[in-house]
């Protein structure tokens, strides 16, 4: 999966986890030489994630050291005056694994709207780690971090003088315990605090969002298949330069679950209760069957229900530059999903085909006000997202081979209108080969047309790009790497009065040990 980000272009991710669970608020940056593994969780997750998880979860799990001590650097420059620097170090030894990374981006941009043809900045810096001692092999105590800093300029409307900023500065740390209790039975205790800090220079400038986490969890080995129980305190707080009657919730959760196979058949069952001191109540469930029909086949159905309340950001965000702003009156969402696929796997290749059917109540969705000009979150009562998902991957020789093929039906049940932002076709293919000490690749991404209003009135045209990608591998520890993102300099839209960046190349040099 880094190969593909990689290959895609993507340096940084919105998803990062601490242990296999997700920690809220996500850090908005993560650096790829950061991560050691991703995991991909699809469909409703609610009932093991709690809020949010209404559409599946990205796991993200970062690097944690063994052995003696490694260092890697890379450094990068590119298109828009991008520069990319980051460094790390871990290791291990006698039960103690320590790992710690940095890393610093920034650039002179293009311009971030239509109001004025000038260069909008940005500029991040971050870092993470982790520490932890086995005091034994099935009991461990260790500590997580992550720390983001950074701002951005965006035009303003009232020339560049007045330049619209926002800084933001976003930490987690969880500390966590895992126990063997018996043969049979693991306990795991985390302990997470996490902070989102924006200010701005418009308006209500000041908008910072605190939220303490605890939670236990127990696994434990039945005569057949493992059973989950755990329970979860979450406290979120919000402060800022506006005044709300509100600025504080709780969420009491209990979750419990199983999982098991029964010779070529799969099951897995999960309950959950939430208990939101703001919006009350809200249990969800997931009950999934799976049947390996051959060494190759294999079917899955699955149903679940999910659910996501408004974040602080969604109901308090102050005012910003171009009069948008969070809506105190927000109801949470809840959905139910009805999913079906069919795996074909080989050692070699995976193909799968699904179908997919998702009823969402109250979607919550960033729309234009009345004035058409603002727009803010508003609940939309009832909404349907449904579809095929086609997906390929392939090692054939020197070549790696994945393509993919979304036909969806985003749809206002009411209206029938397709939801704003959503691309009803969405298609990605990715190749690339290796041949001595080169890799290289290329990567095209498409997606059919959309619109900007509910009333499907404003049409952002489809478009495609198509990216390229080098590496060549000096030595055993030394690499370089090439980027040329939209090569084909293509025009597109994304939000309406937005830009987007055109024809651009990042190149750089790593050093990793192995």
């Amino acid at each position: 999966i880094l190969g593909e980000l990689r290959q895609a272009g993507i340096d940084d991710l919105t998803r990062w986890s601490q242990e296999g669970r997700l920690v809220h608020p996500p850090p908005r940056i993560l650096p790829l030489e950061q991560i050691d593994r991703i995991e991909i969780l699809r469909g409703p997750a609610s009932s093991l994630y709690g809020s949010d998880a209404i559409g599946g979860v990205v796991q993200i799990f970062t690097k944690r050291g063994d052995g003696p001590p490694q260092v890697f650097v890379e450094a990068g420059y590119g298109t828009y005056n991008t520069s990319s620097l980051s460094s790390g170090v871990s290791g291990g030894k006698d039960g103690w694994q320590y790992s710690l990374q940095v890393s610093n981006k920034r650039s002179s941009a293009f311009s971030a709207t239509s109001y004025n043809p000038d260069k909008d900045n940005y500029l991040n810096t971050s870092s993470s780690g982790n520490l932890s001692y086995k005091v034994s092999r099935n009991n461990e105590f260790g500590v997580n971090y992550l720390y983001s800093d950074g701002w951005n300029r965006y035009d303003s409307a009232f020339g560049a003088a007045n330049d619209y900023k926002r800084k933001m500065t976003i930490s987690t740390v969880t500390a966590y315990g895992r126990t063997q209790l018996t043969d049979i039975w693991t306990s795991t205790i985390r302990i997470g605090q996490g902070t989102d800090n924006s200010r701005q220079n418009f308006g209500d400038g000041r908008f910072k969002t605190d939220q303490t986490q605890y939670q236990w969890q127990n696994d434990v080995k039945l005569p057949v298949g493992m059973a989950l129980l755990g329970a979860e305190r979450v406290d979120q707080r919000v402060a800022s330069d506006t005044a709300y009657d509100l600025t504080r919730r709780t969420i009491d959760s209990f979750y419990a679950g199983w999982t098991g196979r029964i010779a070529r058949h799969y099951l897995q069952f999960n309950a959950r209760q939430d208990r939101n001191s703001q919006f009350g109540d809200k249990a969800t469930g997931v009950a999934a069957y799976g049947y390996q029909l051959n060494d190759n086949w294999r079917g899955n159905l699955s149903w679940g229900t999910a659910f996501k309340a408004p974040t602080f950001n969604d109901l308090y965000f102050p005012l910003d530059a171009y009069g948008d702003v969070g809506n105190p009156n927000l109801k949470p969402e809840s959905s139910e999903n009805r999913e079906a696929s069919l795996h074909y796997e080989t050692d070699s290749l995976h193909t799968a085909v699904t179908y997919y059917q998702n009823d969402v109540k109250n979607l919550i969705q960033w729309a234009p006000d009345a004035s058409g000009n603002n727009y803010t979150p508003q609940n939309l009562a009832n909404a349907q997202l449904s579809g095929w998902t086609l997906a390929h991957s392939q090692k054939l020789g020197d070549y790696r081979i994945s393509a993919s093929l979304d036909l969806q039906d985003p749809k206002d049940s009411a209206t029938n209108k397709t939801l704003i932002f959503r691309a009803r076709e969405i298609g990605k293919l990715a190749a690339s080969r290796e041949f001595g000490a080169w890799n290289v690749g290329t990567e095209v991404q498409a997606s059919g047309q959309r619109y900007s209003d509910t009333a499907n009135t404003k049409v952002m045209g489809g478009y495609a790009l198509v990216n390229l990608t080098a590496n060549y591998q000096v030595s055993k520890d030394w690499s370089l790497f090439a980027r040329a993102n939209n090569i084909l300099d293509k025009k597109y839209v994304m939000v309406p009065n937005y830009a987007t960046p055109g024809a651009n190349v990042f190149v750089g040099v790593r050093y990793a040990p192995r």
